[in-house]
């Protein structure tokens, strides 16, 4: 039976039994269905290639469980070995490219890895397959071509590598080899208390493997794939690489003494693992071939009743491919001008490896909760006081903590950043809702009694490996962008949708077909409500949280405003920088001052209030609703009090002046049009016209390959780091495009205008993404307003796969301009 079948026929047979259950019964019968979707939904996220740090590592959503890993080399000389090992994703690494083509977080995907520096190109098929009760099985099929630069002896050794991380579980080695290795397969047996017992084969495979008439061949056989066991301290075992070294020097130096050092075997039978197997927490599993290789990896779950077999892994390939590509026309088809089939090629790539980037992460993290006064940062010099409230160095180790979380970048940040993680969902969403709901839940399990969320998790060891040790300190006084929020509006309009079709009654319900898992919370609306009534009162602490640490002055400086309480200012500002509003350098007022005013940190906080407003109202609290429509009322007019410069014909930051006095610094850029990216501009507002002048002006913003972060006018363009200072970034231009979308189709004075620049913003940011992966075989972090090059970060695949949804919008041919009521 295929991967979706099992599940899709349980969730089918529950959500019908309780659509005909009496209504008496059924209201009951509510929460056995939610709980029953939460496992089903738990058993089908199980497992998966969640170490996304590595080119392929697979564990389950379980702390201190199986990992595991792999690794590979070309070894054709004795220097290049070390250089030539793969393991972490790694920028610059020699790679032509590399990622998921396909991938289905409930399923599977096939992934190609492009190793130009060891001249092979690796494919990992990965798929998963129900049953039992611990998640399931899984396998993988590993294989190797040499490129087309590779001789045709290419010698390449390729090593799995598995750990147990819980105390007491074991990991043992069916031992049906001999003292040089074994001939057919490789099986582990294991127990867990987590997973119950498993049992995992390496297979034998297929591909030839070189030869060597050296006297150590009699212990050291090519032909033979070698076992390695290891018992390690807990805190070791994420180091494959540094302990596969170290194994490998042991072998290396017991060659020398034997033989000395002009006497050595070759060097893909130097670097060959003695055979060791035993019961341990750690092994590696290492073959070494010439030329093609196959091999494939069975790990079966002993609640499952049956073994793992390589043909059910070839069948479920086939299956897992079908779907996805079935799925992936359904829901994200390239639209007009976009349907040559290389733009569907691109869009399964991005949309595959964004969902591939998805991990899981345990451990703790690094927190500074002194709540020294510096913090405040109230005084003038501020900076220079917080900077010494760091320097004693207060922080400590919170936790352990688990996060549910898509990275932005393999090679360069793998770990969960909460700024990011909303553009991350909005194309998951669309694809899994449920799946969607389970990360936006895993981030505010973070949350503590204030409110607050880290910015960014560096949760365990291995996540801070990959991060200097002055950015892993988080402060509680810090806030990021609340772009979770994004997620969960598109969610409640989904909702409203599907809530607002159900007039004719259950039974027509039933018969629209909607019931696959990844929909659940959508589908049935009683599921999605009852999310949102657990989630709230969080997502209401962490909105009061906002408005109590990042306020604003008003009060201080008699500044005149609609509202008494609408003003903010982030928290976390150096003289160069303020890295909490994710737009780290973007020129700000100078030097800083604590009577600043961020007008994109109030377009946030309206947002904020604009979606908890629609929550509220879900979930039945009329009070609450009164509330945040106020406060969104009162940040609708201080945004033109405090931000709006009509000389400028923009938002702009404001301060205070050396006069004590209220006065805008206006950097046209992103920062302008945060009121507009966030669509808090009604459509017949004069001060829209005057933003869609300034988005569209090529002078300004506008560029061939989207809209810059800085107007070209600023003094500041393209100075310094650089970083927000002229490149452009796809999460704003696609937050651009669908307000340029909305104001088209609703009536006002711009929406032609507002048409005109949304199909060329689209065409010109699908194109340049789009020709930066055809030329490099990378998404990039950001990209040339000039050229269009992609430059920084590459494999960047968390927001820069925005691209996907955006080609998936129409081009809005049918609209001419008129609406309903223009008939009238």
């Amino acid at each position: 039976m295929a991967v979706t079948s099992q599940l899709t026929a349980m969730l089918s047979f529950l959500i019908s039994l309780f659509l005909i259950l009496p209504a008496c019964v059924a209201q009951g019968d509510e929460a056995v269905l939610n709980a029953e979707i939460g496992r089903m939904n738990n058993q089908s996220l199980l497992w998966g290639p969640y170490k996304p740090n590595l080119y392929f590592g697979i564990r389950p959503r379980i702390p201190k469980s199986v990992a595991t890993g792999l690794l590979w080399a070309k070894v054709d000389n004795y220097v290049e070995v070390q250089d030539s090992f793969r393991y972490t994703c790694e920028q610059h690494q020699g790679m032509a490219g590399y990622g998921w083509d396909e991938y289905d977080t409930r399923k599977g995907g096939v992934q190609h890895i492009h190793d130009a520096g060891n001249k092979i190109d690796i494919t990992t098929e990965f798929v998963k397959i129900p049953g039992g009760g611990h998640g399931g099985s899984w396998a993988a099929r590993i294989k190797g071509e040499p490129r087309e630069d590779a001789p045709s002896d290419l010698k390449t050794t390729i090593l799995f590598y598995v750990t147990s991380e819980a105390l007491g579980d074991s990991i043992e080695v069916v031992n049906d080899g001999d003292r040089n290795g074994f001939e057919g397969d490789v099986t582990f047996m294991g127990k867990s208390q987590a997973l119950g017992d498993y049992k995992l084969v390496v297979t034998k495979g297929n591909g030839e493997h070189p030869h060597s008439d050296h006297p150590v061949s009699s212990q050291r056989d090519l032909d033979r794939t070698t076992v390695q066991s290891l018992s390690l301290p807990e805190e070791h075992l994420w180091q494959a690489k540094q302990l596969l070294f170290k194994q490998l020097k042991e072998g290396v130096d017991e060659i020398i003494q034997e033989y000395g050092a002009e006497n050595a075997p070759p060097p893909w039978q130097v670097y060959q693992l003695a055979n060791k197997p035993a019961t341990g927490n750690a092994h590696f599993v290492q073959k070494v071939f010439e030329g093609p290789f196959e091999f494939d990896i069975l790990f079966s779950s002993g609640s499952a009743g049956k073994d793992i077999t390589s043909e059910d892994l070839t069948r479920e390939i086939k299956s897992t491919t079908e779907s996805f590509n079935e799925r992936f026309r359904d829901v994200f088809t390239p639209q007009d001008p976009f349907h040559a089939e290389k733009y569907s090629k691109f869009g399964q790539s991005m949309l595959s490896n964004l969902a591939g980037g998805i991990g899981y992460f345990y451990g703790k993290h690094v927190v500074d909760r002194s709540y020294a006064p510096e913090y405040d940062e109230e005084n003038e010099g501020f900076w220079e006081e917080t900077a010494e409230a760091r320097a004693r160095k207060q922080e400590q180790l919170e936790g352990p903590y688990e996060l549910f979380s898509s990275i932005p970048s393999r090679p360069f940040f793998p770990r969960g950043f909460l700024w990011d993680e909303g553009f991350h969902l909005l194309p998951i969403a669309d694809w899994d809702i449920d799946l969607t709901l389970e990360i936006v839940k895993s981030w505010y399990n973070l949350m503590d009694e204030d409110g607050w969320i880290a910015r960014e998790q560096i949760l365990g060891d291995e996540a801070r490996s990959k991060v200097p040790p002055e950015f892993q300190v988080q402060y509680p006084h810090y806030a990021n962008p609340p772009t979770l929020y994004l997620v969960l509006e598109d969610f409640t309009e989904k909702l409203q949708k599907t809530n607002g079709s159900q007039v004719v009654g259950k039974e027509e319900h039933l018969t629209q077909g909607l019931t696959v898992l990844e929909n659940a919370h959508v589908d049935n609306p009683t599921l999605g409500i009852e999310y949102l009534r657990n989630i709230y009162p969080l997502l209401r602490r962490q909105f009061l949280w906002f408005k109590r640490t990042q306020s604003g002055d008003l009060k201080s400086y008699d500044r005149e405003a609609y509202s008494t309480k609408e003003a903010y200012r982030w928290r976390g500002r150096s003289v160069q920088h303020i890295l909490t509003s994710g737009l780290d350098d973007y020129p700000r007022p100078q030097p800083p001052h604590p009577g600043e005013l961020h007008v994109d940190l109030m377009s946030w906080m309206g947002m904020m209030a604009r979606v908890l407003a629609k929550i509220a109202d879900f979930v039945g609290l009329p009070e609450d609703v009164q509330e945040y429509n106020k406060a969104l009322d009162g940040i609708q007019h201080n945004l033109v009090d405090l931000h709006w410069s009509e000389s400028a014909g923009c938002f702009c930051d404001a301060t205070i002046d050396e006069f004590e006095e209220h006065t805008l610094v206006c950097h046209k850029g992103y920062i302008s049009l945060f009121p507009f990216l966030l669509g808090l501009l009604k459509p017949d507002d004069p001060k829209l016209g005057k933003i869609l002048d300034l988005l569209g002006d090529e002078e300004e913003l506008f560029s061939p390959h989207g809209i810059r972060s800085l107007s070209k006018k600023s003094e500041f363009y393209g100075t310094d780091e650089n970083y927000w200072r002229s490149p452009v970034w796809i999460n704003i231009n696609y937050l651009a495009i669908v307000q340029l979308r909305n104001y088209v189709l609703q009536a006002g004075p711009y929406s032609h205008q507002a048409k005109d620049l949304y199909l060329r913003l689209r065409k010109n940011v699908v194109d340049t993404v789009y020709q930066s992966w055809e030329e490099t075989g990378f998404a990039w972090e950001q990209y040339n307003p000039e050229t269009g090059a992609g430059q920084r970060t590459q494999h960047f695949t968390g927001w820069t796969s925005l691209v996907v949804k955006i080609m998936a919008m129409d081009d809005l041919n049918w609209w001419m301009g008129k609406y309903p009521h223009d008939e009238l």
